[in-house]
């Protein structure tokens, strides 16, 4: 079990290390900032779950200043990544949505990688799914937890 375990390990190191990978290759290639990545992720996600995102809630998300959080959204901005809305509830405070080209560069460049994982994930029935599943969402509940330790 020691050896199943330590090569568990050693494939989620693998799997971070190229996950960082194509994400700088994506940031460069797009012109963005590995941070800008992230706000960005944050956004999209917020709006698939249709929850109002504010700069400030975004900035807590990503650990970063006011200030820094401006300067990420000024960024995306500029690059039609994302789009400032006054909030209808209150207008004092605006909601961060996803822009038109955040979509089209994202479907351009994950697009192929999604159908790959499509043909990948075939291979697997749902039962195995299910364990994937299960074992990789409390691994990132025990790596947030981790994190959280040492920034508290």
């Amino acid at each position: 079990m020691d050896q199943v375990r330590d090569e568990l390990v050693r494939l989620l190191q693998d799997y971070a290390v190229e996950a960082q990978r194509l994400q700088q290759v994506f940031a460069e290639r797009n012109g963005m900032h590995p941070t800008d990545l992230h706000a960005l992720l944050a956004v999209m996600r917020a709006d698939a779950a249709t929850v109002p995102l504010t700069p400030g809630r975004l900035g807590a998300h990503l650990g970063l200043s006011s200030g820094a959080t401006t300067a990420v959204i000024d960024r995306l901005e500029r690059g039609g990544h994302v789009s400032r809305v006054p909030d209808p509830r209150d207008r004092r405070r605006v909601i961060v949505h996803v822009g038109r080209a955040a979509g089209q560069v994202g479907a351009a460049f994950f697009g192929p990688l999604g159908v790959a994982m499509d043909e990948m994930l075939t291979g697997y029935d749902a039962e195995e799914l299910m364990a994937v599943k299960r074992f990789l969402g409390q691994m990132n509940d025990t790596m947030r937890e981790h994190r959280q330790a040492f920034s508290a």
